[in-house]
């Protein structure tokens, strides 16, 4: 298959034009990054997304692997002599690995089998006859073939023989094993139930212990639940299907007469070949398949909750105190700069008497007076609500109300805390003070601090421990690779992780960039990345358009537009009769310009939009404005829930079955996705994402399992309180959180299913 072959399938595919799909491909194979390619070639591609983008690339790495194999297998059967024109060109129409494995598989070396031993035993001919479905006695025939040498004892043995050849040669047939397949996706039941001796206690999987789901219906958070309950040893599973309609298909491929002497030997063959050596491949064929696509499911949902985290809104370049809560230990207080630069640090006890908190209200009003402050940022773990508290009253008491306290998430602080990263960065510094540093840095930008940070660590997906570990970090890095470029990264300041991500620069040229950076001092413009070792012409165009110089005399260079592009801004600059710095900004000199008059052959109407979009707002953040979420100050633990309330919420995760709302309480409640709005919704992610704030009722409360159940609609009506909501019921909706959250164990009390 050669790459004229790969634009025509792909595009097939995808849905694309052939034009599209070619362009992408070149570029791609030019070495150009998926962000640069969507943000600055439109014109080659069409305005395709990131997305697209991203599809095209996939598709071209699998025709790439499947063309692979499709010559590992023409090879192997022209090694044995067995290469027919027919099967041939079987083998080139193949559109995927599943139907070129099953062509494959009369002429794969396999161990011996029983229908191997029947062949020695020259039973092959006897076979034969069953396949022909003639007029001939098979007692009479098979006698033929009785030899005690070969160990054909007798006629019955020798038909025994030739069915196991007529069985293996159905169950190796393309054409029967293509419909078993799909006939079990179509048709087939997936079952689980609770192992025998049950387990003694109760266990997170009981609505499984007997249970049965379609394959074609089941949802990917119920298949892993079911995979979860196998690793822990409390479930067994299984595929089932009718076998009859599989086995009439092969009877009818392989042409049974229902007049013929030997049909009787051909359903038996038949029915043997689909118990024994069909239903066994299928079952897990059709198994991995299901696994795979309940992986991308959930992998996707990660995915979309890691995109909306790290593009919340940023607080921006503020003073503030962040504030690692502790009660044993202590709070951990540091005071950090408006560019995050660490300052300095306080270890205070609120929680341990009167003089104690008199004590901590002294150091936080120390560090206010020294800093001036915007925000506190308090970590919402253990003493998150308590520490929050305190800091309000402290500020109220000395009349600094106009200081905001934030409570932000701790998720994945103490792995940053113990990371090589936190290391590099503060050395001298201990665990729990990196966390309190990366909790300010939070605030002010949530999407430098959490690139720091192993993504899984996040705690923002479903089920991440039990997917495919490769599949969920490509995706997650394709996340974090595109929101930073969406974002773009001020290089004075920027750390290597953060540097890292961006298009065109990985971790051994980021450490560079910052070497050569402390070595030499800010960069003054873009070009001078140039001076960097190692990176040259091609690295520069991939990266220079992501990365912002505030400080450049060249407002260009605070912007997103592209080096290569700043000959014709200037060229309009001089058209308008101003000089570039007067046009940067000023959006009514760019709305009087005419995008067509600087069309070229390499300059299109898509790129232009672009440009003078950002002339008129250099250097746009693209994420929202910040706004403190307003928690009631009287709601702190679980028990201060009652049902009935009406609440504030942060939302922190969406699954395939609901949402998880941070409502102040240390433990998330649950939104089912049929509490979510006051119309039907199928996927919440429709309705929420990861961040949002959202009006709540509570429904339910079971302290004593740690679980608070919620509802978005207008007119919700409360359940009970310290109820306990039967976990196989309707709402199903405690089956499933991430199992990592704010120090590496999740806070939600729906965690592990």
């Amino acid at each position: 298959m050669d790459n004229e072959r790969f634009v025509a399938d792909i595009a097939d595919e995808l849905k694309l034009s052939p034009r599209q799909v070619a362009a992408v491909m070149k570029l791609l194979e030019e070495g150009c990054t998926v962000p640069f390619i969507a943000r600055y070639r439109k014109e080659a591609h069409g305005n395709l997304d990131e997305v697209q983008i991203g599809n095209i690339q996939e598709r071209l790495t699998f025709h790439r692997e499947l063309e692979a194999r499709r010559e590992t297998i023409l090879s192997s059967i022209i090694q044995q002599g067995k290469l027919t024109d027919e099967l041939k060109a079987q083998i080139l129409a193949c559109k995927t690995r599943t139907a070129l494995e099953d062509l494959y598989l009369p002429y794969r070396p396999k161990r011996r089998t029983r229908a191997m031993v029947a062949r020695e035993r020259g039973l092959d001919p006897l076979a034969q006859l069953i396949l022909a479905q003639g007029n001939e006695d098979p007692s009479t025939e098979a006698a033929a073939y009785v030899n005690p040498e070969k160990e054909v004892a007798d006629s019955l043995m020798a038909l025994r023989g030739a069915r196991d050849i007529v069985a293996e040669t159905i169950a190796e047939n393309s054409e029967v094993r293509g419909f078993a397949r799909a006939y079990l996706a179509q048709h087939g039941i997936v079952k689980s139930e609770v192992v025998d001796p049950p387990p003694s206690a109760p266990t997170k999987f009981e609505q499984y212990y007997d249970f049965e789901e379609p394959v074609v219906a089941i949802p990917s958070h119920r298949f892993l639940a079911i995979k979860r309950g196998e690793t822990e040893g409390v479930l067994r599973s299984s595929l089932s299907v009718d076998s009859a309609p599989i086995i009439a298909k092969a009877l009818e491929i392989f042409n049974l007469r229902e007049g013929s002497s030997w049909a009787k030997e051909l359903k038996t063959a038949a029915e043997d070949g689909y118990r024994r050596l069909i239903a066994p491949s299928i079952e897990l064929d059709v198994a991995v398949e299901l696994k795979q696509k309940s992986d991308r499911e959930a992998v996707e949902v990660f995915a979309e909750n890691l995109r909306h985290l790290l593009l919340q809104a940023p607080l921006g370049e503020r003073a503030v105190i962040g504030v690692d809560p502790g009660i044993r230990t202590g709070c951990k207080c540091v005071a950090l700069d408006a560019t995050g630069k660490f300052l300095k640090n306080v270890t205070i006890y609120p929680s341990q008497g009167q003089m104690k908190e008199v004590e901590a209200a002294v150091e936080i009003l120390k560090l206010v007076s020294a800093l001036k402050p915007t925000a506190i940022a308090v970590g919402n773990g253990t003493a998150g609500r308590e520490t929050e508290a305190f800091v309000r009253k402290t500020l109220k008491s000395a009349h600094h109300s106009d200081i905001i306290v934030v409570s932000v998430s701790e998720s994945g602080a103490s792995v940053y805390s113990a990371s090589e990263v936190a290391r590099d960065e503060f050395p001298e510094l201990d665990l729990t003070v990196r966390g309190a540093i990366s909790i300010g840095r939070r605030l002010q930008d949530p999407l430098a601090e959490l690139v720091k940070i192993d993504p899984k660590a996040i705690g923002v997906g479903q089920y991440q421990h039990d997917v495919n570990q490769t599949l969920l970090a490509t995706k997650l890095d394709e996340v974090v690779i595109s929101c930073v470029n969406r974002v773009g990264v001020e290089l004075n300041t920027a750390s290597a992780p953060l540097l890292t991500r961006v298009s065109g620069i990985g971790p051994a040229l980021a450490k560079r960039i910052v070497e050569h950076r402390n070595t030499y001092g800010a960069f003054h413009s873009r070009g001078d990345l140039l001076k960097v070792p190692g990176l040259g012409a091609k690295t520069f165009e991939q990266c220079a358009g992501f990365l912002r110089i505030r400080e450049s005399e060249n407002p260009l260079d605070r912007s997103a537009v592209h080096p290569e592009r700043y000959e014709v801004v200037r060229q309009m600059a001089t058209d308008a009769g101003l000089s570039v710095s007067d046009l940067v900004g000023n959006s009514s000199a760019v709305a009087k310009i005419k995008a067509a008059d600087y069309e070229s052959e390499t300059l299109g109407a898509l790129t232009l939009k672009d440009i003078l979009d950002e002339l008129k707002k250099p250097g746009r953040d693209p994420r929202e404005t910040f706004t403190p979420p307003a928690f009631r100050e009287d709601v702190c633990t679980i028990e201060d829930v009652q049902p009935g309330m009406k609440l504030e919420g942060i939302v922190t995760n969406v699954t395939a079955f609901g949402a998880f709302v941070d409502i102040g309480v240390h433990q998330d409640g649950l939104v089912h996705v049929s509490e979510i709005a006051d119309r039907y919704v199928k996927d919440p992610a429709e309705v929420v994402k990861a961040g949002d704030r959202l009006s709540v009722t509570v429904l339910d409360v079971d302290v004593a399992r740690k679980r608070i159940s919620l509802s978005a609609r207008k007119n919700a009506r409360p359940e009970r309180m310290h109820g306990s909501r039967p976990s196989g019921g309707q709402r199903g909706g405690y089956s499933s959180r991430p199992q990592s959250s704010s120090r590496g164990f999740s806070n939600n009390p729906f965690a592990g299913l």
